[in-house]
């Protein structure tokens, strides 16, 4: 984790977060099958939209602040991790402590699509997995004397997969399955592992629950259901919009449209929106996080840089 924050503080004055990540989910070496490329006004490489264009705005934004005498009545405070890929398990105690006392986080995440959509809202994620535990027996000389696993799991996956509600933006996907241990043997064991998205906390709290009460068809089998949910959903609270009507009318004074959006996937943002007013997405435009086409436009990386220089000096939400 990197936290930084000016060497002087001016007494009672609250402070502002900026949020990043320095981690990718790309492997040690990519660069040499992946290599960095500037071409027709875009930047190509492993990680450069997601999200080390948002960290570049950082230093740049603070840079130029510095640069014109400027001041800040938010004192800036920054705080880099690099497990957020993973689920920021490690440094999400700190990033709620910074949020506990923050009047507002901005968070350099990559926008939504072409157009540069800031994020207001995003869905929270769950992880469970569900244990069958069956008996064994030998599935050609005594199956009757077995309960099988496998089977009772398949009733299980439909049970979750009836869950989804999309018009509600609550998804329920089983993507992955496992179980047995020989053909000719009854399965004594079968898992499944579940993700899980839901737009807001309410929804959050009716999935758990059914997600707990699954039970066993066959009396002969057991469930165990284990899990947690890795990030809350980010809604679209009053605070939230106050701060994405302030950055809406900043950028129209610079000339720069900006629209709002909901992401399906969820960032440190998640955690800080909890505590503090948040506004996501304040990265590079660009696309292809994650895949091999990754890439921002360098035009748009000045002008969301002047954004975050505005938005850092201006006063309030």
């Amino acid at each position: 984790i990197l936290y930084a924050r000016p060497a002087k503080r001016k007494h009672g004055h609250p402070i502002q977060l900026l949020v990043g990540h320095c981690d990718t989910v790309w492997p040690e070496n990519t660069l040499k099958t992946m290599p960095l490329e500037h071409i027709d006004g875009k930047l190509k490489g492993p990680g450069v939209y997601d999200m080390k264009a948002g960290i570049v705005q950082i230093i740049y934004a603070l840079r130029a602040v510095k640069a014109l005498n400027l001041d800040w009545v938010n004192t800036p405070v920054i705080l880099l991790n690099s497990d957020e890929e993973k689920g920021s398990s490690e440094s999400t105690v700190y990033i709620r402590r910074l949020a506990r006392i923050a009047e507002r986080a901005f968070v350099l995440e990559p926008p939504l699509g072409l157009d540069g959509a800031l994020k207001t809202a995003r869905k929270g994620l769950g992880r469970f997995t569900i244990e069958i535990t069956g008996i064994p027996a030998h599935a050609g000389l005594d199956p009757e004397k077995g309960a099988s696993a496998i089977r009772e799991l398949s009733h299980q996956v439909q049970a979750l997969f009836a869950l989804n509600d999309f018009d509600k933006g609550i998804s329920v996907n089983v993507g992955m399955i496992e179980g047995g241990t020989n053909p000719n043997v009854v399965a004594p064991f079968a898992k499944a592992v579940v993700d899980v998205r839901v737009q807001t906390i309410e929804d959050q709290a009716i999935i758990t629950d059914r997600i707990h009460a699954l039970k066993t068809v066959d009396p002969e089998t057991s469930i165990e259901i284990k899990g947690r949910w890795g990030r809350p959903p980010m809604e679209r609270t009053e605070r939230n919009q106050q701060l994405w009507l302030m950055a809406q009318k900043v950028g129209q004074n610079l000339g720069i449209a900006l629209d709002q959006g909901m992401a399906g996937g969820g960032s440190d943002g998640n955690t800080t929106s909890l505590y503090t007013a948040t506004l996501d997405g304040l990265g590079t435009v660009g696309d292809g996080a994650h895949a091999h086409h990754e890439f921002i436009f360098t035009d748009k990386l000045v002008e969301r840089c002047t954004l975050l220089s505005h938005l850092i000096l201006h006063k309030g939400l």
